[in-house]
């Protein structure tokens, strides 16, 4: 198997992505209610009691809305930062203390056995969160970044996230529809600014930046559902590249589809 992951769910509605190899299976983010992560994970014919941990980059509700309840049925552990912890631990309920995990941001976690393990690596991102952070996973020579709900592309988060086989990357919104949609301006300044979410445009630059002989497919993902379509994200992010100048054939590289209600196919990432 190697390192394979589905993204269950993403979007403003709930995010949650698996990840898994031979020996482990990581819960990223846990974002819908319990029984629709259960039934999203048998749709990829897994069972959520198969899980080895919950890794939870922030706080918001379209992140956690499942997470105590899973944590608590599965007796899983659930692994954030300290200030992650502080602000959540009020809206996911009794943990077990032995089931609190401490993950500092910027230090690692490993899962499984020698063959098939899986270390998750988290790194600092810009958003409206108590201490938000992205996560980068690796299975041998294999690498798998894990880039949403940030309000820019920093230096450190490309150098962090580059050199990826496979990236799921935020592109939130197209510009023009978020201007003239319903959301009050208060929202949108917040959605637009450095602590929002990564409109297409800004996702096609990042991915300039992050393309390399390694990258084989990106994910678009955490799409509006008010401000934003697939076609448009896939063909702005599609356009910059070959205006910058990136021309790939179709078994070189691909961008792929995400959904909020449904989960992608299994994917195996491999060094190319």
């Amino acid at each position: 198997m190697g390192l394979r992951f589905t993204v269950l769910a993403s979007g403003s509605t709930g995010n949650a992505t698996i990840v898994q190899s031979d020996d482990a299976m990581i819960l990223i983010d846990a974002g819908l209610s319990a029984k629709k992560l259960e039934q999203l994970m048998k749709e990829r014919e897994v069972e959520a009691s198969g899980l080895d941990a919950i890794l939870v980059t922030h706080e918001h509700s379209d992140h956690i809305k499942g997470l105590g309840a899973m944590a608590r049925k599965y007796d899983l552990p659930i692994y954030a930062n300290e200030a992650t912890w502080e602000e959540m631990h009020k809206h996911v309920g009794a943990i077990a203390e032995d089931k609190r995990k401490i993950l500092p941001t910027g230090s690692s976690v490993e899962f499984g056995g020698v063959l098939g393990r899986l270390r998750a690596e988290s790194y600092a991102i810009s958003h409206d969160a108590a201490e938000p952070v992205g996560y980068c996973i690796y299975n041998g020579n294999t690498k798998l970044s894990l880039v949403t709900d940030l309000g820019y592309m920093s230096e450190k988060v490309k150098q962090q996230v580059i050199e990826s086989d496979v990236i799921v990357l935020e592109s939130n919104h197209d510009v023009d529809m978020l201007r003239v949609g319903r959301y009050p301006w208060n929202i949108k300044r917040r959605i637009l600014g450095d602590m929002g979410h990564l409109s297409n445009e800004a996702a096609g630059d990042a991915l300039c930046e992050l393309m390399t002989d390694r990258t084989q497919r990106v994910y678009l993902a955490h799409l509006s559902l008010d401000h934003n379509q697939m076609d448009l994200a896939k063909l702005t992010v599609n356009s910059i590249l070959e205006n910058r100048g990136f021309f790939f054939k179709r078994d070189e590289f691909a961008i792929k589809d995400t959904y909020h209600d449904r989960p992608t196919e299994w994917d195996e990432v491999k060094r190319r």
